[in-house]
């Protein structure tokens, strides 16, 4: 992920390594700040997601992922 260049994101399962959620907006920043802002909106998505974030990590998706994500 770049600071500079806005991407689109998801959450994996660090498990499967399965598309769990796409983050709805491009994002750009530190990958800490992505993470932050994205498991924040996780989360905010409802309160039952907190169990799972640990088992989750950040990626960036392609614009095939994003397409085919359901």
């Amino acid at each position: 992920m770049t600071e500079n260049q806005p991407v689109n994101v998801g959450l994996r399962s660090k498990i499967t390594n399965k598309l769990v959620a796409v983050y709805p907006h491009s994002i750009k920043g530190s990958p800490k700040e992505i993470q932050k802002t994205v498991f924040d909106w996780y989360y905010a998505q409802g309160c039952a997601n907190e169990d799972e974030l640990p088992n989750l990590y950040v990626d960036t998706l392609t614009d095939e992922e994003l397409k085919n994500f359901r």
